[in-house]
């Protein structure tokens, strides 16, 4: 897989993620642990992305 292909799919996990996210917070009786590993996934992937934005521009 390219690079690119790579990172639009993180982007694309991400996105959705945060989309899960919103609807397990709205959702009523929403499991914090659920709503916190969740949120780490995210940022772990947030972080891949900018990672790899960062060593293409080098």
């Amino acid at each position: 897989m390219s690079l690119e292909g790579h990172l639009a799919e993180l982007t694309e996990k991400h996105r959705l993620l945060d989309e899960q996210i919103i609807e397990e917070a709205a959702r009523p009786g929403s499991d914090d642990v659920v709503l916190r590993r969740m949120k780490q996934e995210k940022l772990k992937l947030k972080e891949e992305i900018e990672r790899i934005k960062h060593e293409t521009r080098h």
